[in-house]
């Protein structure tokens, strides 16, 4: 009887959710309220998970199992495994939580949960395989029921396996009465066939920065879609508290068709896309988040914390069973100008009644009054996504080219933007390391003694922190992850490790020791790591003899691999790829396949190749290449071969368009290998050298705070700080994109720099004349006066400075920088690492 009773009730649930269809979620959310917040802390349904709903479906009820969590800004994970083994079909979601105690939920649908455990921190991860998001929930929003025929797929041969919910936890002064949270969903499944499956498709900003107290900030994001065509039906939007409206498109020929705009301060619940929008091949989605920092006295980043920001635009929809793909994802902005044309109303913020702003926000909050007024919009136009107006130069006060080093292999900067060092301490990769079939050939020399990870202060060099003892043979790469882990390969063990900061011993190992190979389980002299931040997802460069990517889960499982060795030029394939730059902002990988001479990029998750960036001044070989956020891609190549000219240098390019921006060489010493490269997003570089033993520093102009005059082919720099006009090393630079704009930038700064520096050294000049000749007037005078008006002849200036004690005309001389401090060191010749690149092949013979 009582299971009828229960029955009864899910078929009224059912048919009540059935018949609010997808009216607005504002009209059915005063009654949904009392409900939800009744719910969240009851654990209802909990003991019993799946309830039968008649021959086809059921109900899954997914719930945290009684959680109270001991800090704000909590993120905790717990798994259901799909209940059925055969193909099924979610076709409702019932969410049971309230704001009050959780700031969002979401639902991921993966073959393997990170943990078995009952619950745990999803720092840990949310699966070990690729997840896809199924649902989102926020801000006590309503149930989302989808279009009949419609369903995500789950279980069978391609779905998901388990469920994993993951809750996040903002404030926790709701759990001061140390009570149990039991949050969670309620799923509708069935075994009916749908003809339509449902996906996910998440634009996300990643690289937004909110100043304090700026009224209008935007939030660009746009992709073009490259697959079958979709249908959209439903949309959620997504910011935290400075978000004001954020507003999706599909643009086609130019042309903007709303998918929907809401308020984020609203229910985050999936609102129905009002009139019908389908999707084709070469279509751009776009969508616009706008945020306000006033209030705020710091810079707002985005983060997952309830004080960071997110810019979120979620869209469901469905496509055709045979060519149905469940998740795909939008971070980047690939056409920043088409913004100028977004539609006025993406700008205007969405009036919010107060009595619905309290409801949404829970009881604790105060009702705050709501500015039904637009947003100021900026008057002038967007600027240029990136300033291309700077040079890279070397920072000569910097110390650290004096530190006794080995050969240094990689860089990285850490969470405190400390720089990292991977080196080679006493060990050299030389012409013995290895045998013909890459085995290494020196294990009785036993590992580095030395600690080959250095922590330096990257202002003054100075050693904060070491660790690798005895750990390594031959060190190669490295990068750091977004919690502060040391991801490293060594080409000896053909081993990548994972090292936490402070580890004497790996937290993660990967490969056999000692033992090349190109299976799942062997690397053979793998070359670099990079983490993806947002999927943990762990990218190796594999490397020397294997050619290949290879990408594993955040613990270590293999997942997929791509490439093979090329000299050729093939998209896709490599000859040694060295160097990994993981760009978060486009959601790709790139890889600097050392002896094509090239830069190749690619898709996270899919390995689909996207571009290829080469250019002539690369020569030969690329060695290593580094991205900051914001669009700039950084990169170091080779030395030339004999009888070619290009120069062993620095590169900047702008990540968007592949073009150079700058070049910069060493002023100190000169590039022997350069072999690896970092950057930060205030343009500071460092570049390591195997061959120099040695790390440089470079900076920005701007950032050294200096102006540049060009004057007859001469770069003459009048620092801050410093009388002294230092002449730089002359260099050519590459052509900008706009000549006419860059040259009348540049005839305008010649202009200005030039009359300030007329100015200001006329007048340092007259000063003094002028206080002289007042002086010899007044002499003259007293003379004239007290002696009856005789002169004392006239006043000579030239012979007056240069009797006068000291003068010196250097003090208006360019001094050289140009010294014997670039005089290469001897004893370098006896540690050439032995990456070297195949020699050139020889001559043809005679035909004689």
């Amino acid at each position: 009887m009582a299971g009828l009773v229960n029955n009864l009730l899910i078929l009224f649930l059912v048919f009540q959710n059935n018949c609010l269809g997808f009216r607005s979620p504002l009209s059915v959310f005063k009654r949904y309220k009392d409900a939800t917040r009744s719910l969240s802390s009851e654990c209802l349904g909990s003991d019993r998970p799946v309830i039968s709903l008649g021959l086809s479906d059921f109900a899954l009820d997914i719930r945290m199992p009684g959680v109270t969590p001991k800090q704000s800004d909590t993120y905790l994970c717990m798994s259901v495994p799909l209940p059925v083994d055969d193909e099924a079909y979610v076709v409702d979601f019932k969410p049971h939580a309230s704001m009050d105690t959780v700031h969002h939920m979401l639902l991921f649908g993966c073959n393997e949960p990170s943990s078995t455990e009952n619950y745990w921190d999803c720092d840990e991860g949310t699966c070990k395989d690729k997840s896809n998001i199924l649902y989102a929930w926020a801000r006590n929003a309503p149930p989302t029921r989808l279009p009949k025929g419609v369903g995500f797929r789950v279980g069978g041969e391609t779905g998901g396996k388990f469920f994993v919910l993951q809750v996040h936890y903002g404030d926790i002064s709701a759990f001061r009465d140390k009570h149990k949270d039991c949050s969670g969903v309620t799923l509708h499944l069935t075994h009916q066939k749908q003809p339509l499956i449902a996906g996910m498709y998440l634009m996300m900003s990643v690289n937004t920065v909110i100043p304090p107290g700026e009224k209008v900030v935007d939030a660009d994001i746009a992709c073009h879609y490259k697959r079958f065509p979709m249908h959209l039906f439903a949309y959620r939007v997504h910011t935290h508290r400075l978000g004001k409206v954020v507003s999706g498109y599909r643009v086609r020929n130019g042309q903007w068709t709303l998918i929907g705009r809401q308020s984020p301060q609203l229910p985050q619940a999936f609102y129905p896309v009002e009139h019908p929008v389908d999707v084709s091949y070469d279509d751009i989605l776009a969508a616009r988040c706008v945020f306000s920092g006033e209030g705020r006295t710091t810079e707002t980043h985005i983060g997952g914390t309830a004080n960071d920001e997110m810019c979120n635009f979620y869209i469901m929809y469905y496509m055709e069973a045979k060519h149905a793909v469940s998740y795909m994802t939008c971070t980047q902005n690939a056409n920043p100008e088409m913004f100028r044309n977004i539609p006025q109303e993406a700008n205007i913020p969405i009036p919010i009644k107060p009595d619905m702003l309290k409801m949404t926000h829970g009881h604790h909050e105060e009702t705050k009054d709501t500015d039904k007024s637009s947003l100021q919009l900026s008057k002038g136009e967007e600027g240029e996504i990136l300033d291309q107006d700077f040079h890279i130069e070397e920072a000569v006060e910097w110390p650290g080219l004096d530190l006794k080093l080995g050969q240094v292999s990689g860089l990285a900067l850490d969470l405190e933007n400390n720089l990292v060092v991977f080196h080679r301490g006493d060990h050299v990769w030389d012409e013995n390391s290895f045998d013909s079939k890459f085995v290494y050939q020196q294990r009785g020399l036993g590992p580095i003694e030395q600690n080959t990870i250095l922590v330096l202060n990257p202002s003054t060099a100075k050693l904060l922190h070491s660790t690798g003892k005895s750990l390594f043979y031959l060190p190669h790469g490295l990068s750091i992850d977004k919690n502060g882990n040391y991801w490293v390969t060594d080409v000896a063990l053909h081993q990548v490790f994972k090292l936490g900061a402070d580890a004497k011993e790996p937290l993660l190992t990967l490969g056999v020791a000692l033992q090349p190979g190109s299976d799942k389980n062997h690397f053979c002299q793998p070359t670099d790591v990079a983490v993806d931040p947002i999927s943990g997802s762990v990218y190796v460069s594999d490397g020397y003899c294997n050619s290949r990517i290879i990408q594993f889960s955040p613990n270590g499982l293999y997942i997929m691999q791509w490439g093979e060795e090329t000299s050729s030029g093939r998209p896709g394939q490599f000859h040694i790829p060295h160097s990994l730059a993981l760009i978060p902002d486009f959601s790709q990988l790139c890889v600097a396949d050392r002896e094509n001479g090239r830069i190749q990029c690619f898709r996270l998750g899919t390995g689909e190749f996207i571009r290829e960036i080469k250019h002539k001044s690369f020569g030969r070989e690329l060695f290593a290449v580094s991205y900051v956020p914001g669009g700039l891609l950084f990169a170091v190549n080779g030395m030339p071969y004999p009888g070619e000219a290009e120069p062993v240098q620095g590169f900047v390019m702008n990540f968007s368009t592949g073009e150079i921006i700058d070049t910069f060489i060493p002023l100190r010493k000169s590039f022997e290998m350069p072999h690896d490269i970092v950057a930060s997003e205030d343009k500071t570089v460092f570049v390591g050298d195997v061959h120099a033993r040695t790390v440089w520093k470079f900076a920005s102009t701007e950032k050294m705070e200096h102006r540049s005059v060009k004057k007859a082919g001469i770069e003459v720099q009048e620092i801050k700080e410093s009388e002294t006009v230092v002449e730089a090393r002359l260099k050519n630079n590459p052509e900008p994109t706009d000549p006419l704009k860059k040259q009348e930038k540049q005839h305008l700064v010649r202009q200005a720099s030039t009359g300030v520096s007329f100015v200001l050294i006329t007048t340092l000049l007259i000063i003094p004349v002028v206080v002289l000749l007042a002086i010899l007037v007044f002499i003259r005078w007293r003379k004239t006066t007290v002696y009856g008006g005789k002169g004392g002849g006239g006043l000579n200036l030239g012979n007056f400075f240069a009797s006068h004690k000291g003068y010196s005309r250097k003090g208006f001389d360019r001094l050289s920088t140009e010294g014997s401090d670039q005089e290469k060191d001897e004893d370098d010749g006896t540690d050439s690492e032995e990456e070297y690149s195949p020699p050139p092949p020889p001559p043809a013979p005679s035909s004689s």
